[in-house]
């Protein structure tokens, strides 16, 4: 009985050695690293998302920093908002339950992806 529990804990012992492989990564000797990096630097592009709403407009600024532009979108958004009575006899300072908001001035909304 002795005999069998040496060998099972040897046998143990062997199989969580054996079972621990190290793993060797192959090095490759770098050639040309400089072109390398450059080649890495060329792949991985900027790209960001701007939006510009209500007339505002600061595209010029990224053009100039050498941007281009990939993607322009255009929709409409709510600039202001504007509070008007629902009734004749409601009063607006008094009671705020019946005020109504409402849309006041309606613009554009650009969108850009830009890309470096």
């Amino acid at each position: 009985m002795r005999t069998i529990k040496q060998f099972s804990n040897i046998f143990l012992a062997l199989f969580f050695l054996t079972s621990c492989k190290t793993t060797l990564k192959n090095v490759n000797p770098i050639i040309n690293s400089e072109r390398n990096i450059n080649e890495n630097n060329n792949l991985e592009k900027e790209k960001i998302e701007i939006k510009f709403s209500c007339g505002e407009d600061g595209i010029k600024k990224y053009l100039d920093e050498g941007w281009l532009i990939l993607k322009e979108e255009s929709r409409e958004k709510i600039c202001t908002w504007k509070s008007i009575p629902s009734t004749k006899n409601c009063d607006m300072e008094k009671d705020k339950g019946c005020k109504i908001t409402m849309p006041d001035k309606i613009g554009k909304e650009k969108i850009y992806l830009l890309e470096k």
